[in-house]
């Protein structure tokens, strides 16, 4: 079964919502290795509520800390050390939807990133990134950092309103390939995301 991750160019920028509908499009599973941040619930929660996805298709974390914070710190505040070689993508009869925390650059602990464990799984990676603006140059830099570590990038997905001229910028500087633009939606349903992304989106780019 196919497994990827949805990393992204900074925090809340909507690579969650993106993770559920892709793990809606794709009939699959969802996991978030490590989840920092319980108040208001997480965000394995928020996917299953978002495309009514039933819970033996969310894999659970093997961390939840208690801060909103980078995960190397919400595990210091907490006195716990993240373990990166515990980090194995589950098995899943199902493709598996991996969503990380924050950006490709956020640390586990204090000597390993996000990315490390991205280039150790050797995963296809997508890269969400927002529209607004300052999105080239952090588009850019995150490409470049996960492609020193040779972690394969499928491709980028915007997330925003449409900015033809920043995302042509991103793809041909970049060389990436455009996976599609998932909007803003006023009403978050699970029809209302399946259609949108079902517009935005090419799903035999995922196959």
């Amino acid at each position: 079964m196919n497994r990827f991750v949805v990393t992204g160019t900074n925090t809340d920028i909507g690579k969650t919502v993106f993770a559920a509908a892709l793990t809606q499009a794709l009939h699959g599973c969802y996991w978030k290795p490590v989840q920092a941040g319980l108040d208001g619930g997480t965000d394995a929660q928020r996917v299953a509520a978002l495309i009514g996805l039933a819970s033996d298709r969310i894999l659970p974390e093997i961390w939840r800390l208690q801060t909103p914070a980078s995960p190397h710190h919400a595990a210091d505040l907490e006195g716990i050390r993240i373990d990166e070689d515990v980090l194995t993508p589950p098995p899943c009869d199902r493709p598996l939807i991996i969503e990380g925390a924050g950006g490709a650059l956020v640390p586990l602990n204090h000597d390993v990133l996000f990315a490390d464990v991205f280039a150790r799984w050797g995963l296809p990676t997508i890269v969400c990134a927002s529209t607004a603006l300052g999105t080239i140059n952090h588009s850019l830099l995150t490409l470049e950092a996960l492609r020193s570590r040779n972690v394969p990038v499928l491709g980028i997905a915007f997330i925003g309103e449409s900015n033809a001229s920043s995302e042509a910028a991103i793809v041909r500087f970049g060389q990436i390939r455009r996976l599609g633009r998932l909007p803003w939606l006023d009403s978050l349903t699970p029809d209302t995301l399946r259609s949108a992304f079902a517009a935005g989106f090419d799903l035999g780019d995922f196959q």
